[in-house]
């Protein structure tokens, strides 16, 4: 479990500077550089392009060599672009930057899940990945309030404390990461592959659609990508500036208050529902952002009453998170082909992201054209088709045979080089 905690604490430094650029990032482009609102929402469409890209690549490596210096090599690619953005003062230089921003922060995501499963054993996992999400909460959190005072975004070098910040928090978060694997590359072979495994990406996509309870995840992923994640870090802050007429401020503050909330109830969420099983879980998950998005829509009638609405739904959104974070992952992983476990998550990883590259484009649109309503009657209808996937899911999980969980496996070694994998 040591090996676990520098893992949640790595992940939670990581966010610490995330935090300090996601919530002003499209205000910075679009206002700041006065690049327009276009090309702030192209910065966020690349960067989820990049992590479609680095997803799977960083999940099919995690299963074919060491995850620990997967994800170490992607802090430090991570930790350079960072500091490249400080430097990138035309929009092509910008967009650029946040593609290669998105490449670097998503690759190292399949790794870290495949080292949560190693460095775990099965009744901890759970816990252990609901751990690394607080701690990712919290480190945005601590980065989105801390941005309020740092980032000036009525001058053009405003960004800056924060993009220097990003970096040396993905610096020392890869540092962190070594000094976890240290003495496991060097005594841990990679998994071993079949021929037949030996293919690409494309192996685990046909799985995925071969496998109906992995086709009915897949259609839940994508739909609570769509149903907030792909207007997390655009799509809503251009909301609240253009129909609530929010300030810069209220959206960090709504940033935050989304983390707090996650630190403050995820444990207990986490016991409450350990009992309880995951599509359940994803079918509250849909229904409580149904809900925000109905709050969404209150908010537009409430004039400068709006925007703390709009700082109060994104604590709502988080109750969700909570359930949403611990069980996804594990649920994934449990419906993986055996030996293709990184593969698959990073299948899962590009999917989320990829479709939530559409995300930001599609709030330009729909925002751009004067339709708040209907951007919001779209996201309502999003959440609904994940409670309808999630209640499908739970009803074929019920009505086959009994799936192994990792949450429910046996403890396995944490350095046996394919355990994760025995929990078939």
């Amino acid at each position: 479990m040591k090996r676990a905690h520098l893992l949640v604490l790595a992940s939670t430094v990581s966010m610490i500077g995330w935090g300090t650029v996601l919530p002003y990032q499209y205000a910075y482009a679009a206002n700041t550089r006065g690049w327009g609102g276009f090309v702030a929402a192209a910065a966020s469409s690349l960067f989820s392009i990049g992590a479609l890209v680095a997803a799977p690549v960083g999940g099919r490596l995690a299963d074919r060599m060491s995850p620990v210096r997967v994800a170490v090599v992607a802090r430090v690619l991570a930790c350079v672009v960072s500091l490249a953005l400080v430097v990138a003062g035309t929009p092509l230089t910008f967009l650029l930057g946040m593609l290669a921003f998105g490449l670097a922060i998503t690759a190292a995501a399949p790794a870290q899940q495949v080292l949560v499963l190693r460095w775990s054993s099965g009744a901890d996992r759970r816990r252990v990945f609901a751990l690394v999400f607080s701690g990712q909460a919290l480190g945005m959190a601590i980065g989105a309030f801390a941005a309020g005072y740092m980032v000036d975004l009525d001058q053009v070098h405003g960004m800056w404390p924060a993009f220097v910040t990003a970096s040396a928090g993905f610096g020392l978060s890869g540092l962190l990461l070594a000094v976890a694997g240290r003495g496991v590359d060097a005594s841990v072979p990679p998994v071993p592959e079949s021929p037949a495994q030996q293919g690409s990406t494309g192996l685990a996509l046909r799985a995925i659609w071969a496998t109906p309870a992995l086709r009915w995840t897949a259609v839940v992923t994508i739909a609570l990508a769509l149903a907030f994640y792909a207007q997390f870090e655009s799509g809503l802050p251009a909301f609240a500036l253009t129909v609530l007429d929010a300030s810069e401020r209220s959206i960090g503050t709504a940033a935050a208050v989304n983390c707090l909330v996650i630190i403050a109830l995820q444990m207990a969420v986490v016991r409450w529902t350990a009992t309880r099983s995951a599509p359940s879980l994803l079918v509250a998950v849909g229904l409580i952002w149904v809900l925000c998005w109905g709050m969404m829509s209150l908010a537009t009638q409430l004039g400068p009453h709006g925007a703390t609405l709009f700082v109060i739904t994104f604590g709502v959104f988080a109750v969700g998170e909570t359930m949403y974070a611990p069980v996804l992952n594990p649920l994934t992983a449990s419906l993986a082909p055996e030996g293709m476990v990184g593969t698959t998550l990073g299948v899962f990883a590009a999917l989320q992201t990829g479709v939530s590259a559409a995300g930001p484009m599609l709030a330009g649109l729909l925002l751009g054209s004067g339709l708040p309503g209907t951007f919001l009657l779209v996201h309502a209808g999003f959440a609904g088709i994940a409670v309808l996937g999630a209640w499908r899911l739970r009803a074929m999980l019920r009505g086959g045979p009994t799936l192994a969980t990792f949450e429910d496996a046996d403890p396995l070694p944490a350095d046996e080089p394919d355990a994760y994998a025995l929990a078939h």
